[in-house]
């Protein structure tokens, strides 16, 4: 059954347009022809969601799939979950306005260790039992089956932190989806098909899954007294094969929000997998092997893309773009051939030695973006402890070259807490910085500044450093010390991880089942949105509280102290075996005492049972290289470090050599020729109205791309297009007499115009009439007199016809009706509304509806000056309230039409 969704997303709620579902590129297959219907789910609010390549990535595939359906769903801003349970609403998908709980099968993107608690709330507002336990039990009980002969879709999770650890959030999910999607999301679908049509039961159904190499199902496994896992029945195997794809950029283009997006740029895929080796990171482990993806393709998409999306910035992603041989030749294509457009480059954090002139060259365009460097640590010692692969000099030459091609501001990413690492260390980033603004000084040039994060280490399962354990109490030392160091370097803005969030990441993301009571506590207590400042402290509270309910504390209380330090120990058994050492303080008999021995680091793991690919022997050997400092090269460029993923399951680095870096063709350079200029007369009707105002702008700039028309630029440092609207529309408000001016660089006919940008727009954005006026006429904007409005109205006591005549003649009858106005500057002024009254009728009166309360239309054309003699629709209800003494409430706002004067 569809949501009455009109009651829900309206102007009161923030960004409506987040849950409308009719973004350009958006697919709506038909219900009734697919077999299989999916949702796919980010437990994120719309901006974060909607822009992550996954999910548009798994989103094409799927509904690529014959007979199969896929559409989305967001966890919603505190004001619609508020409305949904008010109401007794279920959660539904942005698409199809359906419930959740119609759907077959339900995914979820866990990609953060704390982002289970949003999960959580987005099943609660679904209407679905939380843990697969419970969903077991109600069906038991009995109830109407909706899909694959159950009552609730199946509940799975995928992502980088599903696949690392699933223990945590086991009991929540029917199974995980492990590693890569785009070829295991399709195969889960076919086994979902087949097993519909064989009505099979669930747990039959989720036994056909789990054969499916990358399906791992929590209820088909135990967990033992040491936290390890194991399976509790013979036809189910014993590790879960994580899965590995090539990537496809063709799959990258899709969803264009109206609304403003964390990443709202185009983003392609260049290179999946990063074999670098940094020992602390867990997505270059769990990526392996690195595969570049062909530089045509990457081209063609790029090309595609940015003409059926209009965006004017794209994104290279990669874990290390620096690492794809041919992004400076692929860059250099595309600037080249979208040089007439504006279009520019951004690229994430990227390998500072590897930063050179030509990615310099094909970086930003007309608008120059920021860039991003990431050192680690401080010092030559700690970045070789932990495989950094970055030398004094390759810094200092990589910073040194971006401020020579006029970046005057560069942001760098530090850890603090790493293994090994001692004050020294940490008080070597801030000589690091330092030393780095000495080098880069020049005549003319403004000092070099840097903004700077700098992270809480917390060890990650599947790395070399999974074995380890942090202090939060030395992180607080750690960034007391920097903090003062800092205070005497100008030019420096720095940023620090709040050190409660790092402790929670740790205790959950190397957990055990025993986790998945206070992750479902933490939610109750009122965690969510983790990761958000703003939630902070609530989180923080609520994560305390059901650890210490769990009766984990004392665990919690390990990763707060350190249950032990490999390093600081390693040292102390050196010291302690030298001949000229006295006897070992107890303190340092406790150190030797824990630090683990070859037996120890054989220990079972909660996630041995996830098959990454990377053997576990290797992991040990490359932890006894750090505690020796020793690097281990880049196998894509260098030779094999045996980690033991290269094989038949996993495949083989894919290294491409670069082509030919094309001849630079030039900036783009802003035409500023006006030789036209049309004024389009246009609406806003259905759930256009929900888009705002600068949404509507952004709308116009992407239209005119996908058009090609040839738009004038203004001129400057930061060109933008001449495009010109009237007015802004009230959030809400629907209208038939919208107005905006083009200025164009080379005349094109009229219809021709109105044809292109029509094709382009949404259906809910009418294109009325478009007319050329003179060049050097007055903006639309400067020619505003009058607005004619249809506003909707309603009585809260009852009224007749008559009486509501009566009301208009009264308001029409008097020469002043002063209201109270409150200025920009706080000052409160009086000024007479019924000057600014030209006409007013009384249009329709609707009583038919019983249910509803009983409202009229009114028409009333008054001033719409832009000097501020302007009549607000809701001043209208003021004139009526002073003639009535009764309250009135406004339903809708429509504008007629706006008039220009000459």
């Amino acid at each position: 059954m569809a949501v009455a969704v009109e009651r829900l997303i309206t102007s009161d709620i923030l960004k409506p347009a987040r849950y409308l579902g009719n973004e350009r590129l958006a697919v709506h297959k038909p219900w009734d022809t697919t077999a299989i219907r999916w949702v796919l789910t980010y437990p994120e609010v719309y901006e974060v969601g909607a822009s992550n390549l996954g999910h548009i990535i798994l989103y094409n595939i799927l509904n690529a799939q014959p007979r199969q359906l896929c559409d989305r769903a967001y966890l919603p801003g505190q004001d619609l979950a508020a409305k949904l349970r008010e109401t007794n609403t279920r959660l539904f998908a942005v698409e199809s306005k359906r419930w959740l709980t119609e759907f077959d099968i339900l995914g979820f993107s866990l990609s953060y260790e704390l982002g289970a608690t949003n999960i959580l709330e987005m099943l609660d507002l679904a209407g679905i039992p939380l843990t697969w336990q419970e969903r077991q039990k109600a069906e038991a009980a009995g109830g109407e089956f909706t899909n694959l002969q159950s009552q609730f879709p199946l509940i799975f999770a995928g992502g980088q932190t599903a696949t690392s650890n699933p223990e945590p959030y086991a009991d929540f999910f029917d199974f995980f989806a492990l590693g890569d999607g785009e070829e295991l999301l399709p195969e889960i679908g076919l086994v979902l098909e087949e097993g519909k049509q064989a009505r099979l039961s669930r747990e039959n159904l989720l036994l056909d899954l789990a054969q499916i190499p990358g399906v791992y199902v929590p209820q088909f496994y135990d967990m033992a007294e040491d936290g390890s896992v194991h399976p509790r029945r013979p036809d189910v195997p014993k590790r879960i094969l994580r899965r590995v794809a090539t990537p496809i950029p063709a799959y990258s283009i899709g969803l264009v929000p109206y609304v403003e997006t964390v990443h709202d740029r185009l983003t392609i895929e260049i290179r999946r997998g990063c074999t670098r080796g940094c020992r602390f990171c867990q997505p270059g482990m769990l990526t392996r092997p690195a595969r570049d993806v062909e530089p045509d393709q990457v081209v063609e998409a790029i090309e595609q893309g940015m003409r059926a999306t209009g965006y004017n910035e794209f994104s290279l992603l990669s874990l290390s773009c620096s690492d794809y041989l041919s992004l400076p030749a692929v860059g250099m294509e595309i600037k080249n051939r979208l040089k007439n457009e504006n279009i520019s480059l951004t690229l994430p954090s990227q390998r500072v030695d590897r930063f050179d002139e030509n990615i310099a060259n094909i970086l930003g365009g007309t608008r120059q973006g920021g860039l991003t460097f990431a050192p680690e640590a401080g010092t030559q010692r700690m970045r070789d402890i932990v495989n950094k692969g970055l030398t004094n000099e390759e810094l200092l030459r990589g910073v040194k070259t971006a401020w020579e091609q006029g970046w005057d501001k560069i942001k760098l990413y530090f850890m603090i807490g790493l293994p090994g690492e001692t004050d020294v260390d940490v008080l070597g980033i801030a000589e690091t910085v330092s030393w780095l603004q000495r080098e880069c000084r020049g005549k003319g040039r403004k000092p070099l500044n840097f903004n700077l994060t700098i992270s809480n280490f917390t060890p990650k399962p599947h790395t070399p450093f999974q074995w380890h354990s942090v202090s939060t109490t030395e992180f607080k030392r750690k960034q007391n010390l920097l903090r003062q160091e800092f205070r005497r370097i100008k030019g420096v803005k720095v940023n620090f991880t709040d050190v409660r969030i790092s402790a929670m990441e740790d205790f959950v993301g190397r957990g055990d089942r025993n986790l998945g009571k206070v992750v479902r506590r933490a939610w109750e207590l009122g965690a969510g949105m983790d990761s958000w400042y703003d939630n902070l402290d609530q989180a923080f509270s609520a994560w305390g509280s059901a650890i210490a309910q769990a009766g984990l504390d004392w665990k919690y209380r390990q990763v707060e102290n350190g249950e032990w330090n490999l390093f600081h120990a390693q040292e102390q058994k050196k010291s302690a075996d030298s001949e000229n050492t006295q006897l070992p303080t107890p303190v340092q008999t406790r150190l030797i005492a824990s630090l683990p021995t070859p037996h120890s680091l054989d220990i079972p793991l909660p996630w041995d049972h996830i098959d990454t690919g990377i053997d576990k022997k290797w992991l040990q050997e490359d932890l006894q290289r750090a505690l020796e400092a020793a690097i281990v090269p880049d196998c894509s460029f260098e030779g094999c470090s045996h980690c033991g993923i290269c094989g038949t399951d996993f495949g083989h680095n894919v290294v491409i050599e670069s082509p030919a870096i094309p001849k630079f063709a030039g900036e783009f350079v802003p035409n500023p020729t006006k030789a036209q200029r049309l004024r389009v007369w246009f609406g806003k009707q259905g759930n256009m109205a929900l888009i705002s105002h600068l949404d509507l702008i952004r709308l116009f700039d992407r239209v005119v791309r996908r058009a090609s028309l040839p738009i004038a630029f203004t001129g400057g440092f930061h060109p933008m297009p001449r495009i010109s609207v009237a007015t802004a529309l009230a959030l809400g408000a629907t209208s038939s007499g919208e107005i905006v001016d083009f200025e164009l660089t080379v005349p094109v006919a009229v219809n021709t115009f109105r044809e292109q940008l029509a094709r382009e727009m949404p259906t809910d954005i009418p294109i009325y009439n478009v007319e050329q006026i003179d060049l050097k006429a007055s903006a639309a904007t400067q020619l505003l007199e009058a607005a004619e409005y249809l506003i909707t109205v309603a009585v809260l006591e009852e009224a007749t016809p008559i009486q509501w005549q009566d009301w208009i003649d009264l308001i029409k009858a008097k020469e002043e009706l002063w209201y109270e106005q409150t200025t920009k500057s706080g000052k409160s002024q009086l000024i007479n509304l019924r000057d600014r009254l030209f006409e007013l009728e009384l249009v329709e009166t609707d009583n038919s509806k019983a249910e509803s309360i009983p409202s009229v239309i009114i028409r009333y054309l008054g001033s719409y000056r832009q000097d501020g003699l302007l009549l607000r629709p809701e001043q209208i209800l003021f004139m009526l309230k002073s003639v009535a003494s009764v309250e009135f409430q406004l339903l809708h706002i429509h504008r007629n039409r706006l008039i220009l004067g000459v």
